[in-house]
């Protein structure tokens, strides 16, 4: 079930719906009690737009074509893994629009305590972050920033989870962008031994000069991914729920016996 507001959820059939042959007015006001009008102007405050077409509801995305739609490439950096006891103290993200960068985000965000652990991995420590907005103002900065365009990121689950549990932490609404990831794509567009962001950096020289784990950098990174995997998909793939659906249920490709990169060091 796919959770619209605290007190409205439609199934996962439904959902399946919105993106493929549309959902009724009927099933849609047998799972919400609420007008819907109001509930429709609400989803797409939180990134999701619904829209109708000869009588069913569908997803927006299933009308937009890949070259059209604009995609928000993110990444974040956190003190821990934990929600409840940690936080984001780096996000940034990139809008893209047919291929090309039309605008962009980034902020440190304050956080009082940063382990020694995590500032090795990042080279972020808390006497960086003492200067920047607090946790609340980048959130609804970002929330701004990404509107209704599609989320995209490298093993999406977490960005996308943590992000939205943040906003709620700070009181906004959870998101609902339809969302990407671009781990699934490649998988299914890119022969490769390894699909973690710094192996396919390094095998595809996707950003020479990034620095691994700060926000920015990934972003940029998988931007380069991003387009790769674009400049590999069938033709027939037009829609930004076409794309969806091939980066979750495309055959992946075949992987190599042997890690080419140690083959090549040796």
């Amino acid at each position: 079930m796919i959770n619209l507001e605290p007190n409205f959820t439609l199934d996962a059939k439904s959902i399946h719906k919105l993106s493929t042959k549309g959902l009724s007015l009927k099933t849609l006001k047998e799972q919400i009690s609420e007008d819907l009008d109001f509930l429709l102007q609400l989803w797409h405050s939180q990134g999701l737009e619904i829209v109708k077409q000869h009588g069913y509801y569908y997803f927006a995305t299933k009308f937009v074509s890949i070259e059209d739609a604009v995609f928000c490439i993110v990444d974040i950096e956190t003190n821990g893994s934990k929600i409840d006891k940690h936080q984001i103290i780096e996000i940034a993200a990139v809008k893209v629009k047919n291929g090309i960068i039309i605008d962009r985000f980034e902020s440190l965000v304050n956080c009082k305590e940063i382990n020694q652990h995590i500032t090795a991995i990042t080279g972020i420590s808390a006497e960086d972050t003492k200067d920047a907005p607090n946790l609340k103002t980048v959130m609804y900065d970002f929330k701004l920033f990404l509107a209704d365009t599609v989320f995209v990121a490298h093993d999406v689950k977490f960005d996308y989870r943590f992000i939205s549990l943040s906003m709620q932490k700070v009181g906004l609404a959870p998101l609902l962008n339809r969302s990407l990831c671009s781990l699934f794509l490649a998988e299914r567009t890119i022969e490769s031994y390894r699909y973690a962001l710094s192996y396919l950096n390094v095998s595809f020289n996707l950003n020479p000069d990034a620095v691994h784990h700060r926000a920015m950098c990934d972003v940029m990174t998988t931007y380069e991914l991003f387009k790769l995997s674009l400049a590999n998909i069938d033709k027939n793939i037009k829609t930004v729920e076409d794309l969806i659906k091939f980066s979750k249920e495309g055959k992946r490709l075949k992987k190599p016996k042997f890690d080419p990169l140690q083959e090549s060091q040796g």
